[in-house]
């Protein structure tokens, strides 16, 4: 019996895993980064549809267009694309930084590779953590910038808004995020959005500067009781209109003020004529 040489067993402990067949590493890459957040392959539906035998649902070449172009298919008027818009409470695709018709081809190519696994590296989480009202606390200061991330990124509250910021509220260039946690299907699904944020314009922001999976635990549990407050008008709606009101009547207020004598060289001449 040969026996094999202490090298090779050594190679073959440290060796990765192989890949599932019909994968790239390419492809494995450019999944975890880009599509994690909103698909998994096998654990069921976050913010889009569950990938496992998609390519046995739909078209390989429909779906390799709309990875591609996921607007532009919706705009056609596309009866399965409007399908998947309304299945995702119309949180529309955004289409990966970088992607190309060849990529979209071999990330294809590895869903129909992992759904013939008995479990996909892409299954996602299988639990979530307990969420707590100190958790809701340190979110609410976290997305205000109260607290700093560790990663360095800019606060929430730069881009943002909710139903619970005060007065003038927060940022407009991002959406309000008050309803943030149903839209996205609760907290898998928000949680593994915060993990890798597929927008064109928090992608870069982000990649560089993560979050820590406290902090989006943390995050999650905020906008889940931000959530809870709605069917009353936003606290910063009501902020801005309220102060704008007073700055309107303190400038009235002052101006007439200031002309108070605005009339008294022309109306007194006048009444001491009449008078006589």
């Amino acid at each position: 019996m040969l026996r094999k040489p202490l090298p090779f067993l050594l190679a073959a402990l440290l060796a990765p895993p192989l890949l599932a067949q019909g994968s790239t590493p390419e492809a494995e890459i450019f999944f975890k980064s880009n599509c994690t957040a909103c698909h998994t392959i096998g654990g069921g539906r976050l913010v889009g549809p569950d990938l496992k035998d998609v390519t046995l649902r739909q078209d390989r070449a429909w779906l390799a267009k709309f990875i591609v172009d996921p607007a532009g298919v919706i705009a056609s008027g596309d009866d399965y694309a409007q399908k998947i818009l309304q299945e995702a409470k119309m949180v529309p695709m955004v289409p990966a930084a970088g992607i190309t018709p060849a990529m979209a081809e071999l990330l294809l190519d590895l869903i129909e590779a992992e759904s013939r696994l008995e479990r996909s590296q892409f299954r996602g989480a299988a639990t979530q953590v307990l969420l707590t009202d100190a958790m809701i606390e340190q979110g609410r200061r976290l997305f205000l910038g109260q607290v700093p991330l560790s990663g360095g990124g800019p606060s929430c509250l730069g881009c943002h808004s909710v139903a619970t910021v005060p007065y003038f509220g927060g940022g407009r260039l991002g959406p309000d995020l008050t309803e943030a946690y149903a839209r996205l299907n609760g907290q898998a699904a928000l949680t593994g959005w915060l993990g890798a944020p597929p927008s064109l314009v928090m992608t870069p922001v982000f990649r560089d500067h993560p979050l820590s999976d406290d902090e989006i635990n943390q995050l999650v549990a905020f906008l889940r009781e931000v959530g809870k407050e709605t069917g009353r008008t936003s606290a910063a709606s009501f902020g801005f209109v309220a102060t704008g009101t007073l700055f309107g009547v303190a400038v009235l207020f002052l101006l007439n003020l200031a002309w108070r004598n605005r009339f008294r060289a022309v109306r007194k001449p006048m009444l001491e004529n009449s008078k006589r």
